[in-house]
């Protein structure tokens, strides 16, 4: 019993690893990954990278997997509308034939290419939908204060921001419900359609002006200057593990590039 409640408790903690690793370590990592592999033009290289991160996703963080797989869907589609347009669209180019459907003629180079933009939409939108899902946005704001010496104004700005926006799409379905009441909005055609998303745009708006001026209200009023600070009521450390998880993503980014040319 001790040891299976041992077992469990340690794999909880491995589950936590992404979720309790560094935001700016997190962040240097992602867009390192993204500025390395926008580097290569083979398909094989962001497809590895892309099946590693979701094994690194898989073993050190807890997420809903059936909202991760919704939030994923729009990139697949884009990345097969990537495959398709630069498959049919290509400019022409020498090289063996090695499919051919309804008068197109596919060449290993066309394909190649066309692997290569999906698999890369794949590999971006990857990576940083686990940065999205396994960061926290109060521990992200301070550890750009803390760790990239961002100015308070803007780390404190960017977090108010990601926090209005459940508002704003809340704000936005109750405008829509209260002109459907009142007998608004149910115009057909393009031209009323988009009379009514001006109708409901310019409230939105000016609601959002209106929170925009009590949060500033609010922060003054406790203390809030924006002057650059050394001491923090929730320090962010830096830690091993974002040693050994930055260390990770390098050897991640290093064996796809190089399976990735040797495969090429």
């Amino acid at each position: 019993m001790r040891i299976t409640w041992y077992h469990r408790k340690e794999r909880l903690i491995v589950q936590r690893i992404l979720h309790d690793m560094n935001p700016a370590v997190k962040l240097a990592a992602v867009t390192g990954s993204v500025l390395v592999l926008a580097l290569f033009f083979n398909p094989w290289t962001p497809l590895f990278f892309f099946i590693g991160t979701l094994m690194i996703q898989a073993c050190f963080s807890r997420i809903s997997w059936k909202r991760y797989v919704f939030f994923m869907l729009p990139f697949v589609i884009t990345a097969a509308g990537y495959l398709w347009t630069t498959v049919v669209f290509a400019a022409e180019t020498e090289g063996p034939v090695i499919w051919s459907w309804a008068g197109f003629d596919v060449t290993a180079e066309q394909w190649s290419r066309a692997l290569s933009l999906a698999f890369r939409v794949l590999a971006f939108s990857s990576v940083s939908l686990l940065f999205a899902f396994t960061t926290d946005p109060v521990k992200f704001a301070l550890s750009l204060m803390q760790q990239l010496k961002l100015s308070p104004k803007l780390a404190y700005s960017m977090l108010v921001g990601y926090q209005f926006l459940p508002l704003l799409r809340e704000e936005f379905t109750h405008i829509r419900q209260a002109q459907r009441l009142r007998g608004a909005g149910t115009e057909t055609g393009l031209l009323h359609r988009v009379r009514n998303i001006r109708r409901v745009l310019l409230p939105m708006l000016s609601g959002a002006v209106r929170k925009a001026e009590r949060t500033a209200f609010a922060m003054e009023a406790r203390g809030f200057t924006g002057e650059p600070r050394t001491v923090f009521f929730e320090p962010v450390p830096l830690t091993r593990i974002d040693a050994a998880m930055g260390m990770l993503f390098a050897a991640l980014l290093l064996l796809s590039s190089i399976c990735g040319v040797a495969l090429a």
